[in-house]
């Protein structure tokens, strides 16, 4: 068997396959007598069939069988032989063969790209700095109370912050429309979860007291039927609640899992945990910086096969997100191209970081892989049943060396590109979250 390489376009190779005939028939041959000593067809008893009968029913088959394995076997021995680094799979496609005695195939596939990695020091990255103080974990603790605020009725108006529940009916030029008539429906004044004009018509009402009111409905509402319409409210108040928040006292400290210290300890707590999730999110946005800089500065093709099979990837874990959220998979309108761009970059990045690590013997430490884990396992509350859950399965071990590595080379990068230093606030930093 004999076999030439040429260059295509980018990263695309053309090997030319050349079979010689007879070794296929006698292959072909070989199996079907295999195969006629088991075999069962109608009037036959089994293993009994001539050849010729088996030949007829499953020569095709076997034919193709014996062709696509020669063709897999040949592949691999020339790719070995000339030492080329195969991307993907081949594509296979018969072509005029090169003699009668042959059967030729060429076959078409992608190599990985040879990545010299660019100057790092044109890499410039801005690192946040911020200081957790006392404003902040006063801040988190409200969140915290409103987060178990209770509602207690009253008699009074209603005002921003009350929770109120009324019975309304809505039309739209005299016509009632879907979703527009509710009993006992609960709104928080003042939260913005329900269309602004509807629950400023309800501030000032008294439980039993009935208004009836205009709202004018968003030309980007999600309801493109009543998108751009004003609908006509009757609507009743039929409770007024106002809310209470829990004092910040030992049972509430006990309350958060802090059952020694009270409300000194659970600041401590609070602290510890907004300083952790500092360092988290300074950290993400550092090395999102390092990698876009590596991509920036080392241009390189990206393999398209590659690319495809993380698109596959990327869909498949969107619909099962989608259908576990409840959709049904007939709803489901995604298509591969919608990741196209995620996939390439998520490829390149993989190429990029295993090539830079391999050309400077950049790893991920046993202690390393073990100081992450404990770091994990603080926020829980057994963290000796944590760390024990990552260290009985490899793949989930895996992920975290994926994580120090990845670590590793931003520490690396970051000895050799432009730093510069800001500061800024929790909240600037922490956004709407």
């Amino acid at each position: 068997m004999s076999a030439s390489v040429e260059t295509l376009q980018g990263l695309e190779r053309r090997l030319t396959l050349n079979l010689p005939l007879a070794e296929i028939e006698a292959e072909v041959t070989r199996r079907l007598q295999k195969l006629a000593r088991n075999v069962k067809l109608d009037g036959f008893r089994p293993g009994k069939a001539p050849l010729k009968v088996v030949a007829g029913r499953y020569g095709a088959e076997v034919r193709g069988e014996v062709i696509s394995d020669a063709l897999q076997n040949r592949f691999m021995s020339v790719v070995q032989e000339s030492k080329i680094d195969v991307a993907g799979s081949p594509r296979f496609t018969a072509i005029e063969p090169a003699s009668a005695d042959q059967a030729s195939f060429s076959a078409t596939f992608e190599v990985f790209p040879e990545i010299v990695i660019g100057d790092l020091a044109q890499i410039k990255v801005t690192r946040l700095l911020v200081d957790v103080n006392e404003a902040d974990v006063d801040r988190t603790l409200e969140v915290l109370r409103k987060q178990r605020v209770q509602y207690h009725a009253v008699e009074r108006a209603a005002a921003n912050g009350d929770r109120v529940h009324v019975d309304y009916r809505g039309t739209v030029e005299g016509q009632p429309f879907p979703g527009g008539e509710a009993r006992d429906f609960p709104v928080l004044l003042g939260e913005g979860r329900t269309l602004k004009d509807f629950e400023g018509a309800l501030v000032g009402l008294r439980p039993g007291e009935s208004k009836t009111f205009e709202v004018a409905f968003p030309e980007d509402y999600f309801a493109k039927e009543l998108a751009g319409k004003t609908a006509t409210f009757e609507a009743t108040v039929k409770s007024v609640h106002e809310p209470h928040l829990p004092e910040v006292d030992d049972a509430f400290a006990a309350s958060m899992g802090v059952r020694e210290g009270g409300p000194a300890r659970l600041r401590e707590e609070i602290a510890d945990n907004l300083r952790r999730e500092v360092k988290r999110r300074v950290g993400a946005r550092v090395k999102e910086q390092v990698m876009q800089g590596l991509l920036d500065v080392t241009p390189f093709d990206v393999p398209r096969g590659l690319v495809r099979m993380e698109q596959r990837a990327l869909l498949e874990r969107a619909v099962s997100d989608l259908k576990a959220r409840g959709m049904k998979e007939q709803d489901i309108r995604l298509d591969e191209s919608v990741f196209e761009s995620q996939a390439r970059r998520r490829v390149a990045l993989s190429l990029l970081l295993n090539a830079l690590a391999a050309q400077h013997a950049i790893q991920a430490e046993a202690d390393q892989v073990r100081a992450m884990v404990d770091e994990f396992a603080q926020s829980y509350e057994d963290p000796a049943e944590v760390v024990a859950w990552y260290y009985q399965d490899a793949s989930r071990l895996r992920d975290v060396q994926v994580l120090v590595l990845e670590e590793n080379i931003v520490a690396w990068v970051l000895q050799r590109a432009q730093i510069s230093d800001k500061s800024t606030t929790l909240e600037n930093l922490m956004g709407k979250a």
